[in-house]
């Protein structure tokens, strides 16, 4: 039986998720993983199904809350919009301002976590590693994908919000990234700007169909095949590190919403190639402190289980 004090803990871990959610490249998943509600989260959501709708209906409101976990979810998804609408300010002021700290910051994060997630595999096999390389591969792919133009049928905003939505659950790229990769960032924030509640309700129905449909694809990889899983996610944690390089110089760009100009196509350099080279040691230090704090949560975790 879980305290308040454990539920505003799992709340501090879904404004974790939110946070990152906003950092264009870093998935709530990944945060999620590293905090240790990854696995739990994956199989709440799961249990969205239609036995649990037919409660619902039945009006069994409580058993239909107990079935989805709905404390432990209130938890995380409350987390995740308090960070929204508050610190995702201080992030993007952080990125507009400190862009080579906040990325070195979570490269370390990441790498760290990489570590942290392949120490879960008690035993390795040439699948698991087969596994891990596909991850990587995959990822490192995605993040030098050039964005493209597509369709604005609802059709495709529906897909586009089902695949969108699964970074959110995916340890790697973020969800923003990958509407960029499918032409629909700008059209998506457009939507919201514009408050086109056509386009809207197609991409929230799209995405809570993909939420649900790729939480039961990988509640059942994790029990039936758990180290492969695992190792996969951890090479997409690692591919996904060629996006989060804090060294980089800007090809293309785009307006966004609120007409400022913003990043679009990017490409990673050496520090010494650029005028951030002074920056070079103080976010090497801020690289090791993200790894430390990883390592500290797992620390952390290992001590509470025991």
């Amino acid at each position: 039986m879980r305290s308040l004090k454990d539920f505003f803990i799992i709340l501090l871990k879904g404004m974790g998720m939110g946070a990152s959610d906003v950092v264009p490249g870093v998935s709530g998943g990944t945060i999620a993983f590293i905090t240790g509600i990854y696995e739990e989260l994956i199989h709440s959501i799961k249990s969205i199904d239609g036995e649990a709708f037919k409660l619902a209906l039945k009006f069994k409101f409580k058993d239909f809350w107990k079935k989805i976990n709905g404390n432990f979810l209130l938890a995380v998804f409350s987390g995740v919009l308090i960070s929204i609408f508050s610190l995702a300010h201080v992030i993007e002021y952080l990125l507009t301002n400190y862009p080579v700290y906040i990325w070195s910051f979570f490269f370390g994060l990441i790498i760290a976590s990489v570590v942290m997630i392949i120490k879960d595999i008690k035993k390795w096999n040439f699948g698991i590693v087969i596994s891990l390389l596909i991850g990587f591969v995959l990822a490192f792919w995605i993040t030098t994908i050039s964005p493209a133009e597509s369709s604005t049928s609802l059709l495709f905003v529906f897909l586009s919000g089902s695949i969108a939505i699964c970074a959110m659950i995916l340890p790697g790229i973020s969800g923003s990234f990958i509407l960029v990769l499918l032409g629909k960032y700008q059209f998506i924030l457009a939507a919201v700007t514009e408050f086109k509640i056509s386009v809207l309700a197609v991409f929230t129905a799209g995405a809570i169909v993909g939420l649900i449909s790729f939480s039961n694809v990988l509640s059942w990889l994790l029990k039936k095949f758990r180290y492969q899983t695992i190792a996969l996610l951890a090479g997409f944690m690692a591919g996904s590190l060629n996006k989060i390089w804090p060294w980089k110089e800007t090809l293309e760009t785009f307006i966004d919403r609120h007409g400022e100009i913003q990043p679009l196509i990017q490409r990673n350099i050496l520090p010494s190639d650029t005028s951030f080279s002074s920056d070079f040691y103080p976010a090497i230090a801020i690289a090791v402190a993200g790894a430390l704090v990883i390592f500290l949560i797992g620390r952390l975790a290992s001590t509470t289980k025991n």
